[in-house]
């Protein structure tokens, strides 16, 4: 789907600051760094404390990220081996050099969980002069980091995994439209351009375990200056093959976890017979052919985003893979559930440790378990707790996400109420069929649709009129028109 793109400007954005400012105090979203916190984040940016003595600066590696962000939580170097196969080296900020346990910059850390994203402003879980200085992989810039160092056979199968801490430094920051030009156009240096082979691979593997990534395009807030654009965002290739190389990560480490009986794992449940059945009802209803024999993964990678009713299929999907969790275990013995249904294997968050509290957690026990060694007291202490602490944290972050999309929708429409608009209908209420969720072309919104007395048509195009659009007091609603 294009990037269609919607201005806030003017009048318009006084009163959006206002509500999101009024969202942060209702979600009781931290303000600034106490001074305690800030204190020790300075002292140890300047001088970074147990610094590894093994030194990998000479490999060049680099880093995958949007255009502006400067918390980069993982860099990577790719390379062929010399009997066949690929050798993936994946640098994670080592934000335990620098946070000291029990003190002002972990708790703080522990109150905040993850970081949170505003229009307006970054939330960050920890100070800058860490997240986006001294901790971060940023290029030109020598940090320690827990380096994985995963071999793969020619068919990109995992065949071993080192995790150890080292002194690396990336050579360039990469953003994910550049590495899809560059790779396409083939002037991709082969450290990158090894990036679609493998992530091709690895994708491939997906697709024989049952995995599913869903490739619906995302709606997105982008700020540029002072002027808010709210854009359909439908993932590039490259996408998929960087979020290939974490899932390779996180799957090493819910392994090498399991294997040491210590561990804390992002585990999701096979959706419900009752889920699936539903989904097969939606598909019928959308004239998607899906014949019994064909698994729902299979199903899935047959889909265009861009087809409307594939589209609504798709977003339907989501439904699926709901209610994921953390696991955490000890004392060797494996919880009752250990893999992810959407990954379809054992699966942890190990790869954005600037950004989410657990991933530090998870550096420390693949560092112990692979090198055979108990993990530390501090890490083990702390397992019984983390699972309510992410979610707590993770259900806040996703109520920002949520919310400031709603609010940005109401802003831009605010002064249309009783305008007609064309949607696609891409969700209908199973025991309301007149109350649904409709997705806009142009501009870019999803909201809900009600007030009619007619079944709506799911995956159909539909002439709508906006009914309300009050940012701070009532969100977008659409009705039949």
């Amino acid at each position: 789907m294009p990037r269609r793109h919607l201005r806030v400007t003017g009048a318009a954005q006084a009163p959006l600051g206002a509500v999101l400012r009024d969202l942060r105090t209702t979600l009781d979203v931290p303000e600034e760094f106490p001074a305690e916190v800030l204190a020790e984040a300075e002292r140890v940016a300047a001088a970074p404390p147990r610094l590894p003595e093994r030194d990998e600066t000479a490999i060049p590696f680099f880093t995958v990220d949007p255009p502006t962000s400067t918390d980069l939580d993982q860099a990577m170097h790719l390379s062929r081996r010399p009997g066949g196969g690929y050798r993936v080296r994946y640098a994670i900020a080592d934000v335990a050099a620098f946070v000291t346990p029990g003190g002002p910059l972990d708790a703080e850390a522990h109150r905040r969980v993850t970081t949170l994203y505003f229009p307006d402003e970054k939330v960050p879980l920890h100070p800058t002069v860490l997240s986006e200085g001294a901790a971060s992989l940023l290029p030109g810039q020598t940090c320690p980091a827990v380096l994985w160092t995963i071999d793969l056979d020619a068919d990109g199968r995992a065949e071993s995994t080192e995790v150890v801490r080292a002194l690396v430094r990336s050579r360039s920051k990469l953003d994910y439209a550049g590495v899809q030009q560059a790779i396409d156009d083939k002037s991709a240096e082969e450290t990158v351009a090894l990036l679609a082979d493998i992530g091709r691979l690895r994708e491939q593997l997906e697709a024989e375990r049952g995995g599913i990534s869903l490739d619906v395009p995302e709606q997105e807030i982008v700020a540029t200056d002072s002027v808010y654009e709210l854009a359909y965002r439908a993932p590039l290739p490259a996408d998929s093959w960087n979020a290939q190389i974490s899932l390779l990560a996180g799957m090493a480490a819910a392994g090498l976890m399991l294997a040491s009986g210590t561990g804390i794992l992002r585990t999701l449940p096979l959706a419900p017979d009752g889920a699936v059945g539903r989904l097969r009802r939606t598909a019928k209803a959308l004239r998607i052919d899906w014949p019994h024999h064909v698994p729902y993964s299979d199903l899935i990678r047959s889909l265009d985003p861009r087809i409307p009713h594939h589209a609504a299929f798709l977003q339907e999907c989501t439904t699926l893979l709901r209610g994921a969790g953390y696991t955490a275990f000890t004392g060797g013995e494996k919880p009752p559930l250990t893999t992810h249904a959407a990954v379809a294997a054992p699966y942890a968050h190990c790869t954005a440790p600037l950004r989410r509290l657990v991933d530090r957690y998870a550096s420390e026990l693949c560092l112990a378990a692979c090198a055979g060694q108990e993990p530390p007291q501090w890490v083990v202490e702390a397992l019984a707790a983390l699972p309510k602490e992410m979610a707590d944290g993770t259900r806040r972050a996703n109520t920002v996400e949520r919310e400031c999309v709603d609010i940005v929708e109401a802003a831009l429409l605010q002064h249309r109420v009783g305008e007609l608009f064309d949607a696609y209908v891409v969700d209908v209420k199973e025991k309301e069929q007149a109350v649904g969720t409709v997705q806009l072309p142009e501009p870019a919104v999803v909201a809900r649709i009600e007030g009619g007395t007619a079944a709506l048509p799911l995956g159909e195009r539909l002439r709508v009129r906006l009914t309300q659009a009050d940012p701070g007091q009532a969100k977008v609603q659409f009705a039949p028109a």
